[in-house]
């Protein structure tokens, strides 16, 4: 046979034997328990989205979805430890929100955010609430910009630390609305509340959860919610978008990943499954309780947000000369 014919038939037979094999994956898969990394300790949003997630897809499967919570820098341990994993789907990760920011954010990852993963599904995003405190005079995302007009480096903004999703909201706040308001920054959004409330700072983006109890009993104001439209739970809140800040959108999101070189149909039958979850009325309003709103895309789909998010993150970061080490 001549050399030529031997190359081409060996390639053929490779391809034959990876499609083969891809194929029995998802035949099979998966007959063993799933390790689901989360980077983070245990409760909190993450947490409980993983544990949600991992228990529905041990009922549909039969086989145990194990969440191993591995927190440390910034969510970055847990994210390395799925990066290095063996790609057959059977170690998944669900990182924090910081995941799209952290590229900018650090000098060095130990991981490339993009390509060492596979995308499966985005299986949540919360929208944040601007609070203010009540002495404010200030009614309405309008009137809080006219004041930080008048007023330049008088008022300041909690952020729940350096680099976080409320941090770069009131920095992206200011870019877009073209306002000098002080960032201070708090050992997590807890602090930052109890400050807000005591008016030691007159504005916080926050979580809902987190601040909705007290807008409720009149120690905070709501001026609008961060997400591209309204939520239904609280449909009389506008968005920021809508309040005089046009295209302003911040979400805290979610994703489910796998490492890279994951089989395709793995990636497939892992998609295919969650997004069934997560139409489910069940997990609905689950989520829902948590002040978060259901996901259920393509692999595609989340890819592309992704690389959207870590460019629009960047643009903020850039602006706001944030670095960590």
């Amino acid at each position: 046979m001549k050399p030529w014919l031997r190359i081409a038939g060996a390639t053929l037979a490779g391809l034959v034997l990876g499609v083969s094999t891809a194929v029995a994956a998802q035949g099979k898969y998966p007959d063993k328990p799933i390790r689901l990394i989360v980077p983070v300790a245990p409760g909190g949003g993450t947490d409980f989205i993983a544990r949600l997630l991992g228990q529905k897809l041990n009922e549909a499967w039969g086989e145990p979805v194990i969440v191993d919570n591995r927190p440390g820098a910034a969510g970055n341990l847990g994210v390395e430890i799925a990066a290095k994993a063996v790609p057959d789907g059977y170690t998944l990760v669900i990182p924090i929100t910081s995941f799209p920011i952290n590229p900018s954010l650090y000098a060095k990852l130990p991981f490339d955010t993009v390509r060492d993963f596979a995308p499966i599904t985005l299986v949540a995003s919360a929208p944040l609430l601007l609070v203010v405190n009540p002495k404010l005079q200030a009614n309405s995302v309008k009137e809080l910009i006219a004041l930080a007009k008048a007023k330049p480096g008088a008022l300041n903004f909690a952020n729940s630390g350096s680099g976080t999703t409320a941090h770069l909201a009131g920095e992206m706040f200011k870019r877009m609305a073209g306002v000098d308001i002080v960032s201070v920054p708090y050992k997590g959004g807890g602090p930052a509340v109890i400050d807000l409330l005591a008016g030691n700072v007159q504005m916080y983006f926050s979580t809902i959860p987190a601040a909705l109890t007290q807008v409720k009993a009149g120690r905070l104001r709501a001026l609008a919610v961060t997400g591209g439209k309204r939520m239904s739970e609280i449909s009389d809140i506008p968005t920021v978008s809508e309040s005089g800040l046009a295209g302003f959108e911040v979400v805290a999101w979610f994703g489910m990943f796998a490492p890279a070189r994951t089989p395709q149909p793995v990636v497939r039958k892992l998609n295919t499954e969650l997004v069934r979850i997560l139409n489910t009325s069940e997990v609905r309003e689950k989520m829902a309780g948590h002040g978060l709103i259901p996901g259920g895309n393509t692999p595609e789909q989340l890819g592309s947000f992704l690389k959207a998010e870590i460019a629009k993150w960047s643009q903020v970061i850039k602006d706001a000369d944030i670095r960590i080490p």
